[in-house]
């Protein structure tokens, strides 16, 4: 916590001039493609990141499909998660966030650059058509984040259980899944003091849908999990 609030406090100045500069953005949408609204989102990510002494290690960007849209599905560790990958990712990606975490600041932010979608947990019918509307922008070209554990506790490097639900969208997609290990992303904001500190961000090798095609999500899931495990096993050793 303190980390967020130092970083907050030093980035003053540049927090009040991308506020102003993201307005600018939402009233002139038609002036922005998607890569200048994430390469806007990008900066600002690593503005934040040299503001509060984090570094983050990329592997694995070979893994990823070159064209076309594509599902990320990374494991779950605390606020920094979304940073660290799209810090990583240097094509335009997106993510899916909760309703109501997507409204705190600086996650409404991003959220609104990058064109987010918020998932309202508290409606069946919103969720079919988020899901709906995620597929389809899937299948045209786009590219998304989602964390198939939902949300987070303290449990660092520790998998959680993967919802089967969140795989709905690969199925309507039928796009690759590409499986997300993420290493010691829940330090920078979830430990104690101002330390230097490095997250690593592994993209494993894509799932293309005919491999799981005739699976259940629930199958699936237990997939990407086994898959994330399996790279967090490898670097304990």
């Amino acid at each position: 916590m303190l980390r967020l609030v130092w970083v907050i406090g030093i980035s003053l100045p540049f927090i009040i001039y991308y506020f102003f500069r993201l307005v600018y953005v939402e009233q002139h949408p038609d002036r922005y493609t998607e890569e200048d609204r994430y390469t806007i989102g990008r900066h600002m990510i690593a503005s934040a990141m040299r503001n509060s002494f984090v570094q983050t290690r990329a592997y694995g960007t070979e893994h990823l499909p070159p064209e076309g849209g594509y599902l990320m599905y990374p494991n779950h560790q605390g606020k920094f998660d979304v940073l660290g990958i799209i810090y990583s990712h240097e094509k335009p990606c997106t993510i899916v966030i909760d309703e109501k975490r997507s409204h705190l600041p600086f996650a409404n932010e991003v959220t609104r650059l990058l064109r987010g979608a918020r998932l309202d947990r508290t409606d069946m019918r919103a969720q079919v058509n988020c899901i709906m509307q995620i597929a389809e922008e899937v299948k045209n070209g786009r590219r998304y984040i989602l964390f198939p554990e939902g949300g987070y506790t303290f449990n660092e490097n520790h998998l959680q259980e993967f919802h089967a639900g969140a795989f709905k969208c690969a199925l309507k997609a039928r796009c690759p899944i590409v499986p997300v290990a993420l290493v010691d992303s829940y330090k920078p904001f979830g430990t104690p003091g101002l330390h230097p500190v490095v997250t690593q961000v592994h993209f494993l090798k894509p799932i293309p849908y005919d491999e799981y095609k005739d699976r259940t999500t629930k199958d699936i899931a237990l997939m990407v999990k086994n898959a994330i495990q399996q790279k967090l096993d490898e670097l304990k050793k």
